[in-house]
């Protein structure tokens, strides 16, 4: 069964027991077990959900294949209350933001791009890290782990959404993007069965690439007021935060790094 033939695509249109003949070829070459099989519809068919237990830590199988990345601000629509908080919150604050919002996040969004990845397991929970983010890399590997690239994460954390999100557009009403007693879509488990992007504050996460953190900026946003659209933007699935990478691997960050994250990877082949 060849494991790097399976891309997201096919991986939706497989029956039950097809998929689960997959998930455990994957558990079987990462020396695990396959703890459960569900699964979330999709107008493709159903994004399975595997969750694969290893040395008393739950991965998720994560296909592969050919996969769109990043955003396009020039095709983005905004919602109106997306630009009523941009113009009245973060311009009308006097924080120096682009006058355009398209501006602003094509400084802070991956581009879009068509990448291939292999098909992998990834952590379900991110890690706090425990050393400095240049000792990380090397800590991981003595367990048989690495760090997801960034198009990796990103490919994890949207499961081929091309929304904003990856649940959609539009953040959820009467609710937050950080707090245990948060609710909402971004708390729960995503379509791969990770919990990733869930808390500004908490979820941030360094990628094998020193210049992009995603899932969280560490609370910045909220903390400054900047508005509620760019309170929750942090969570988006190609906000790369390019601020809180260099605050990671500068000087301030040698003794900060516990409030980090880091999700380990199984490689399959």
């Amino acid at each position: 069964m060849s494991l790097s033939a399976l891309t997201l695509a096919r991986w939706r249109t497989l029956d039950r027991d097809t998929a689960t003949r997959y998930a455990e070829e994957a558990a079987r070459r990462a020396d695990g077990r396959l703890v459960r099989l569900d699964g979330t519809p999709h107008p493709d068919g159903t994004t399975h959900r595997a969750l694969i237990e290893r040395d008393g830590e739950a991965y998720a199988l994560i296909p592969g294949g050919e996969v769109a990345l990043g955003f396009d601000p020039d095709a983005w629509r905004p919602l109106p209350e997306q630009l009523v908080s941009y113009r009245e919150e973060s311009l009308a604050g006097g924080f120096g933001f682009d006058e355009d919002p398209r501006d602003h996040l094509a400084r802070v969004m991956s581009p879009r791009r068509t990448v291939t990845l292999p098909t992998v397991l990834m952590a379900v929970e991110a890690g706090r890290l425990v050393e400095a983010p240049a000792l990380v890399p090397a800590l991981l590997a003595e367990r048989g782990l690495r760090l997801p690239g960034p198009d990796a994460w990103e490919h994890a954390c949207g499961a081929g959404a091309t929304t904003l999100f990856r649940w959609g557009d539009a953040v959820p009403a009467a609710t937050s993007p950080y707090g245990t007693g948060a609710s909402g879509p971004h708390r729960r488990p995503n379509a791969f069965g990770l919990r990733i992007a869930f808390d500004v504050y908490d979820t941030a996460e360094m990628t094998s690439d020193p210049g992009s953190v995603y899932g969280g900026d560490g609370g910045e946003a909220v903390c400054g007021g900047y508005g509620t659209f760019l309170e929750w933007l942090p969570l988006a699935t190609a906000n790369r935060n390019p601020s809180m990478a260099d605050f990671l691997n500068g000087p301030e960050g040698e003794d900060m790094y516990e409030d980090f994250n880091a999700r380990p990877v199984i490689d399959l082949d």
